[in-house]
């Protein structure tokens, strides 16, 4: 899955009331056990090479986490700014060579695949020492950890959250966002109640929108596919996936049109659909206000509200993370100073400073996240709230594949339309991923 751009507009001065903190620990014991990044390096007159998305971090951001690297190790930094048009094959030949870039800004649900050719280095020993005391985000570790072993460190995250009317809801009676599922549904039917309109759907979801989807399915406790011993088995066939693909199908069916069902975001454009009039409320990144306002300029922020997804079973529903994770060169002839480089760009002062502060971005730990969102704007509170509940795709070099062929999409389609029973689609999807993640 490429990376998901989400871009906060954040009010200015909020970093000085976050108030977060760092520790260090670990020893020498063992490939396998923890090791401490090491610091101090004399490598005055060394460079190494950084590479980064664009637009992924500002210049700012890269600035500070250079100045402390270089204060830290007297060594400097050439970062490489990369575009994105043929980037997985660009990435790949870079690995390859005997002179690798030797720290790269990945997408999180991309490092299976690196780490899968043996392009990455082994951080695992190192694994607590690079927390510093944090807790990542679920979203951004789980799909740099493959076969229990960690490849990449996290950097950033964006998530999903509900978009609503916040105007319209209240002159339907609904003067609050709801905190559960079965609030949200009585909101819904007020909301419904008010608008008699023949292509009006209170909460509008598309079928096809997988991302989505996946929340009701991890939500009952149910998962895309597991692994053991190196072999991955899709989940939809267990008790708990089949309870969120019914919970699913019930909430698409009751809030959303029944065109709907079979179409995907894009055709029609769900932000249009919202800027409308024709729907109530959406599931979708930050950056869907900014297009929604631009479509319909009558809408201001007063007029807009956001919220995390309610789960049946309580508290939010866990949601898919787009971001970055830093890899490091299997190859790379700077691998200490490639580690020193990524703990600063992974510490707390660096990611509630700059990562969230100056650039917007969630922050890569539960800790920063919640301080952050203790602070951000009402209209993006919803997102940050959201993140704190996290998975992410099954982390096999294979996943890629089911996404490219829509074979997800259409799976989730096929519930929603009513096309094939939630069984049998789940028993046909879960033949697909067996044969698909197992592949090479």
């Amino acid at each position: 899955m490429p990376k998901r751009r989400y871009l906060y507009a954040l009010s200015a001065g909020l970093v000085a009331t976050i108030g977060l903190t760092a520790c260090s620990s670990g020893s020498s014991q063992g490939p396998d056990s923890p090791q401490a990044v090491p610091t101090g390096s004399k490598a005055a007159g060394k460079k190494i090479t950084v590479w980064v998305m664009q637009d992924d971090y500002t210049d700012k951001t890269l600035n500070a986490i250079n100045a402390q690297f270089t204060k830290e190790t007297g060594a400097t930094v050439d970062v490489q700014t990369q575009q994105w048009d043929g980037i997985t094959t660009k990435i790949t030949t870079a690995l390859s060579t005997s002179t690798p870039p030797d720290v790269l800004d990945l997408g999180n649900t991309q490092v299976a695949s690196f780490a899968a050719t043996g392009g990455l280095a082994d951080l695992t020993s190192y694994k607590k020492d690079l927390q510093q005391g944090q807790t990542w985000l679920g979203g951004l570790v789980e799909p740099a950890t493959v076969d229990g072993k960690l490849y990449a460190v996290p950097g950033f995250a964006g998530a999903r959250a509900v978009i609503y009317n916040k105007t319209m809801w209240q002159k339907a009676g609904v003067t609050s966002a709801p905190t559960t599922m079965s609030e949200l549904e009585s909101d819904l039917a007020k909301v419904r109640s008010a608008h008699t309109g023949g292509d009006f759907s209170p909460f509008y979801l598309p079928g096809q929108d997988w991302y989505v989807a996946m929340q009701f399915v991890w939500a009952a406790g149910g998962d895309l596919a597991t692994t053991s011993g190196g072999k991955w088995t899709g989940g939809m066939s267990t008790p708990q996936a089949q309870k969120g693909l019914q919970a699913f199908k019930k909430f698409q069916n009751a809030y959303s049109s029944k065109a709907s069902q079979t179409l995907f975001t894009d055709t029609p454009d769900q932000n249009q659909v919202f800027a409308d009039g024709k729907t109530s409320a959406i599931v979708s990144t930050n950056g869907a206000i900014a297009n929604i306002q631009k479509a319909n300029p009558s809408l201001k922020n007063s007029d807009l509200g956001t919220f995390a997804l309610p789960a049946a079973e309580g508290g939010t529903q866990p949601v898919m993370l787009g971001g970055s994770d830093w890899g490091i060169a299997a190859k790379s002839q700077n691998q200490q100073l490639a580690l020193q480089w990524a703990k600063i760009a992974a510490s707390p002062q660096i990611q509630n400073k700059w990562v969230f502060g100056n650039d917007g971005w969630i922050p890569n730990s539960t800790q920063a996240t919640k301080a952050a969102g203790a602070n951000v704007p009402a209209l993006t509170k919803g997102f940050f709230d959201a993140a704190l509940r996290s998975k992410a795709t099954p982390a096999s070099p294979q996943w890629a594949t089911i996404e490219g062929t829509k074979d997800v999409n259409n799976f989730f389609s096929s519930i929603a339309s009513g096309k094939q029973s939630v069984a049998d689609a789940a028993k046909s999807f879960d033949g697909k991923l067996n044969k698909t993640l197992n592949a090479g």
